[in-house]
């Protein structure tokens, strides 16, 4: 890749000189860049050391740069040729400090080749620094021959090429040539040997990186080849290309030959590379950052991709492998269990009793179970995990529910306390059940933490409590997490690892997880899924509503009022809290809602992504509960209505109170963030409104609808919306409108919104340590790399017999990464 010349000597100049010390991966940047600046916008991209800079890749690759004469060219078009210098003059520029240069060349001799006549065009740089501009007037001096890629515009009628890249070559002759007065002006070196090697380096393809205010792509990819010069053994000077003649012409993977891949060892195993035929780490490097075709690049991308998903899923099993060597509570006794489900007012689903039995089998086992718990709103998820609380239970243990939020804890408390009242009525038995929560007053959290420490068999809701040191329970022997993609692992494992025996785990989600990115993914749990509604629940009759409408909005309002008088409830979500609040996020984690925008979708989630082409028009201000509570209570469809607001900055208690009147009808519209988003079952709401559905994603957007409907009678979802028709977002809730089936609805907010949105930021996606794997694009290659890694894990278990490897698997455990499919 060719680094345009105005920029090589200042980067040259950056790089400090390191003819005293050596550079490796973990080299930080800032011992070899001396340009602060510089160093501190690759800081703020996550750019560290040598080794992050590498690992920063670009989203996409230009195609190669065409040649053509210019009388081929075409305004807007890019294009290379090869021209000489006719006149040359510096200016001075009028209407603002600095200096303009403007070269005038013609490709007669470049056009003749191409059996063309040639023609002229102007060479415009613009400077406010007089010494830059002798010096590279000293290279367009008249005479001089060049070798330009560039976009070509038209200005007064002529063809101007602004700030081209720009490369010189000697002369055809090997005369030497002269600038004005006669004075001879050659320059001692050229930057390349001949036209034929210039042009083979301009038009090579250029990669293109996420950049920001601070620093362009161009700039970090001049910055990342020089630090393949560093790590490949070169000076500073040779590093960014600033040499001449034929060795400077060749790529970067010719002239560095063996010396970088002694420093960037590979970490696959050779024979897994072999089967794969893919390239060599360093190698993979060279071809993604100077790549000579776009066929190369994505060879190399492709093995980087595999090498995540080979250290990912290595990590995975070895978690699988250590999981089973720890110690649970053998929970063989069933008759509790049983008796719970004799006294349940209902019949279980066939699903329901398959993963009942499933979770069973598990517990009785002398290791820890690891399950996910995959299943539609509404399917029943809450009885799987209380008839697996009864097994604890009833062998004698305890088991805790933890929920990410105080109206799912408090919705937790009613279902669950409710049926294990059923069931000591009928079975004659004692099973207490505590709540904790952060919200509670002192006197009533001590009293709960210490019914907890004593030991005594019973079953604890929680919140984020549980994952305080306060929290002790010494016969703890199940732990179920509801909503898994709400915690963060480090919290789950403060919870698990508390003593000599570790509780089994069951984590649920109602968040739709396609089946082969959850089988490929969450690969150290065993996965059940339930895929039946109970019976009497109805499709939720979905529209979108475009806000501008008002007449369809009066409707929609009018819609609600009926339902209210006929004694239903409705949900208004916002996604925000206050007017004022920062856009994207209302502060609060309880709430749960961060913006999402089309254009970040669309570009950079997959490296044959060209540049995002989303919505740019200015978006207008996210709604908000207070503002959204007003304006309704303005209306006169509600008039007499009475209205509540729910968020998740309000206090326990104000929560509890909001929602026993939401349900007695007391208040029978709730306006609020998504803190209503899980757990919240009121049989009697029939319709939702969510506004700025066009900022949310699929996956949420079906478990807000999940919240209505739960009754059984007619429900109905209005997606307002102000997307315009053509707008991605407009396309992303045609699918949420059309389809009920959360496979399909995951499927396609995973291929928009990327794994780390939907999936958890902790877990993947960009995010995490992950940078070019895809969890549903890629289960393919993630299927490959678990059956590779599982033989290599077969055959070298602590793999002492592949080094590189181990330093991975231990760099990608320390990136918090380890813990994944407990994620």
């Amino acid at each position: 890749m060719q680094i345009p010349i105005q920029t090589r000597i200042r980067l040259s100049a950056s790089l400090a000189t390191m003819s005293t010390m050596s550079v490796a991966w973990d080299t930080p940047i800032s011992s070899v860049m001396t340009n602060r600046r510089r160093v501190g916008a690759l800081k703020a991209l996550g750019v560290i050391t040598l080794g992050d800079a590498l690992t920063y890749y670009p989203f996409r690759v230009t195609d190669p740069v065409p040649l053509a004469g210019l009388r081929e060219a075409t305004v807007g078009r890019p294009m290379a040729f090869a021209a000489q210098v006719r006149q040359m003059r510096i200016v001075p520029m009028n209407a603002r400090r600095g200096f303009r240069l403007e070269a005038t060349v013609d490709d007669e001799a470049f056009a003749a080749s191409r059996g063309l006549p040639g023609s002229t065009a102007q060479l415009v740089f613009f400077s406010s620094k007089r010494q830059y501009m002798h010096w590279l007037g000293g290279r367009l001096h008249v005479g001089a021959r060049v070798v330009i890629a560039s976009t070509p515009t038209e200005f007064n009628g002529r063809l101007q090429f602004t700030h081209p890249d720009l490369l010189t070559i000697p002369p055809a002759d090997g005369a030497t040539t002269s600038g004005e007065g006669g004075a001879e002006a050659a320059p001692k070196t050229y930057d390349a040997g001949d036209e034929e090697q210039a042009l083979r380096r301009v038009c090579r393809p250029r990669p293109v990186y996420h950049a920001n205010a601070r620093i362009s792509s161009e700039h970090i990819h001049e910055s990342i080849l020089g630090f393949l010069g560093l790590l490949g053994g070169q000076t500073p000077e040779d590093s960014v290309d600033s040499g001449s003649g034929e060795a400077q012409s060749k790529p970067l993977a010719e002239r560095l030959g063996e010396a970088l891949t002694a420093v960037i060892p590979d970490i696959l195993p050779e024979s897994v590379r072999d089967a794969q035929g893919l390239m060599h780490r360093s190698q993979a490097f060279v071809a993604v950052h100077d790549p000579q075709s776009p066929e190369e690049f994505h060879r190399g991308i492709a093995a980087l991709r595999f090498e995540e998903a080979f250290v990912s899923q290595t990590v995975v099993l070895q978690e699988r492998t250590a999981s089973r060597r720890l110690l649970a509570y053998q929970c063989e006794e069933q008759d509790l269990r049983d008796r719970f489900i004799a006294s349940l007012p209902f019949a279980l689903t066939a699903g329901q009793r398959e993963v009942i039995d499933a979770i069973a089998a598990d517990m009785r086992q002398g290791h820890p179970m690891r399950r996910l718990l995959q299943g539609e709103v509404g399917s029943g998820k809450t009885v799987v995990a209380l008839a697996a609380m009864m097994l604890a239970v009833g062998a004698g243990h305890q088991a805790v529910l933890v929920a990410p939020t105080q109206v799912l804890a408090e919705q937790h408390r009613h279902t669950i306390g409710a049926m294990v009242e059923a069931l000591q009525e009928q079975a004659d038995v004692s099973i207490p059940v505590t709540t904790i929560t952060g919200g509670m007053r002192l006197a009533a959290r001590r009293a709960a933490l210490a019914q907890v420490a004593s030991g005594e068999p019973g079953i604890v809701i929680a919140t984020h409590a549980a994952f305080s040191a306060s929290f002790q329970a010494p016969e703890l022997a199940l732990v179920v997490i509801d909503e898994q993609h709400r915690f963060g692992v480090e919290q789950r494992e403060t919870l698990l690892d508390r003593g000599e025996r570790i509780p089994h785990l069951l984590v649920m989600t109602a968040t739709p997880i396609p089946r082969t990115a959850a089988m490929t993914w969450f690969g150290d749990l065993d996965i059940s899924w339930l895929t039946e509604l109970p019976g009497g629940r109805k499709p939720v009759s979905t529209f979108v509503i475009p806000e501008a409408d008002a007449s369809l909005m009066a409707r929609m309002f009018t819609h609600l009022r009926r339902r209210i008088d006929a004694g239903e409830r409705a949900y208004v979500v916002c996604p925000r809290i206050d007017a004022d609040d920062e856009e994207g996020s209302d502060g609060d984690a309880d709430d749960g809602f961060v913006a999402f925008d089309d254009s970040e979708a669309q570009g950079g989630r997959d490296d044959r992504d060209v540049d995002g082409s989303g919505d740019e028009r200015p978006r207008e201000p996210l709604h908000a509960v207070s503002e959204i509570a007003q304006r309704l209570g303005s209306l006169p469809q509600f008039a007499g209505v009475g209205f509540a607001t729910l968020t998740g900055r309000d206090d326990d208690a104000t929560k509890t109170r909001v929602m026993r009147e939401f349900t007695d009808g007391t208040t029978p519209v709730l306006v609020a963030t998504t803190v209503i988003e899980v757990g919240v079952d009121v049989p009697q709401a029939s319709c939702i409104v969510i506004f700025d559905a066009d900022r949310y994603g699929l996956s949420q957007l079906h478990q807000l609808r999940g919240r209505v409907g739960r009754g059984g009678g007619d429900a109905w979802a209005f997606l307002v919306s102000r997307a315009q028709e053509n707008d991605l977002a407009a396309q992303r809730l045609e699918v949420i409108r059309t389809s009920s089936d959360g496979a399909v609805i995951a499927q396609a907010d995973l291929e928009l919104r990327g794994a780390g949105d939907v999936l958890g930021d902790a877990q993947s996606g960009g995010h995490s340590g992950l940078k070019l794997l895809r969890v549903v694009k890629d289960a393919k290659i993630i299927a490959e790399a678990r059956d590779h890694a599982s033989a290599v894990l077969e055959a070298d278990p602590d793999l002492s017999r592949h080094v590189q490897l181990a330093g991975a698997v231990l760099d990608f455990t320390r990136c918090g990464e380890a813990q994944i499919a407990s994620s």
